[in-house]
């Protein structure tokens, strides 16, 4: 199994489970993708794009549940990022993990499997 990371809002994620599917978020949805991160990109994206966010969790996703729908694309710094065209199936989700900030606003991640 494969995993690519989701941060996401307590509450995005509460609808999304109870529907059993996640469309994404306003930016996911803007991009017309789902945005992820492997385990060595999930850290810098949390500093980017969820500074001071509370109420944020880590999903981990199998990608191999997500099958072709799943595609590779350069991003910040040439990285090759994961990215989900359509609706997540909740099923894909291995774990779900509260996300703490640290005194300065920022996320704190912990170790990940890749």
């Amino acid at each position: 199994m494969s995993l690519i990371y989701k941060l996401v809002a307590r509450a995005e994620w509460a609808e999304a489970s109870a529907l059993g599917v996640y469309a994404g978020s306003q930016v996911d949805r803007d991009d017309g993708f789902i945005h992820f991160s492997t385990a060595a990109q999930v850290r810098e994206t949390a500093r980017k794009h969820f500074h001071g966010v509370a109420e944020l969790l880590l999903l981990a996703v199998d990608a191999e549940a997500l099958g072709a729908a799943v595609t590779w694309e350069p991003s910040r710094g040439g990285d090759l990022f994961p990215h989900l065209y359509g609706p997540m199936p909740a099923s894909a989700v291995r774990r779900v993990q509260d996300i703490a900030l640290d005194g300065d606003g920022a996320p704190v991640i912990g170790a990940l499997e890749p």
